[in-house]
């Protein structure tokens, strides 16, 4: 299968990615003290039939995973840095950070989109731990244009981040193509050297998701087989939008 989309799937991926955004943003709205991760979780599953699309993460098995991934959307706060479980006992609270990670299949289709909002008020290095990773987003986007690699886009983010705090960059997850499938490659990493990688071509469909936390980028799987925490406790942050490749540079689908 072609990881480049033609113009009639290029289309739907727009459309798509609109009707993506305003769950992704309805969703963020919700993150309120006393809500429940499986609140969110609930108006995910609403919204998504009113979309006339369905979730792409339900029922979805990664490659290394043991188990299928049983609810429809990811809900990850604090030092969760992604695929949190959703859960009833998960209840935000003054402080918290949540992530909001949501994928849709929509006319065959898939895109990606994720948020990380505050519940309340939150300390100075986590406002900044928030600003510097969605920073890091549209730096990353501004990299990704026809002619250049995945390398380019990780190298980007990488000089970004170096340059705005001490904060540590995710390396054992990144971003990937998307489109046909949930997953599709190339793996974008989120660090890296310009010209090294995959080649970018015009029509490829990419989700882009820097991945920052406030100590050490190391990871854990939690014991709920899905969600994936810092070592260190630290609090991380994670922002994506699903982008298509053009001459000129990236169209953000995801908006």
């Amino acid at each position: 299968m072609s990881l480049v989309k033609t113009t009639e799937e290029i289309a739907k991926l727009r459309e798509g990615g609109k009707r993506l955004a305003a769950i992704r943003d309805a969703l963020a709205r919700r993150a309120q003290v006393g809500v429940s991760a499986q609140d969110i979780e609930e108006a995910a599953q609403k919204l998504f039939r009113e979309a006339g699309g369905a979730s792409s993460f339900f029922n979805f098995r990664p490659r290394k995973a043991k188990h299928a991934y049983p609810a429809h959307i990811c809900v990850s706060v604090n030092n969760v840095v992604v695929h949190g479980l959703p859960s009833a006992a998960v209840v935000f609270k003054e402080g918290d950070i949540v992530g909001i990670d949501v994928g849709m299949k929509y006319k065959d289709l898939f895109t990606d989109a994720a948020v990380t909002v505050a519940v309340g008020g939150i300390a100075p290095e986590v406002k900044r731990l928030l600003e510097t990773t969605e920073r890091a987003l549209a730096v990353g986007i501004g990299a990704a244009r026809a002619g250049a690699t995945t390398g380019d886009i990780g190298s980007a983010i990488q000089d970004f981040v170096k340059k705005n705090g001490n904060f540590g960059i995710v390396r054992s997850l990144g971003g990937h193509g998307v489109g046909h499938a949930v997953h599709e490659e190339p793996h974008i990493p989120n660090f890296g050297n310009r010209g090294e990688g995959a080649k970018l071509t015009a029509g490829m469909v990419l989700a882009i998701e820097p991945m920052l936390t406030l100590g050490s980028p190391e990871l854990i799987l939690d014991t709920d087989g899905h969600s994936f925490r810092t070592k260190d406790g630290s609090l991380a942050a994670h922002f994506e939008h699903t982008v298509l490749v053009t001459e000129r540079g990236a169209e953000i689908l995801t908006i």
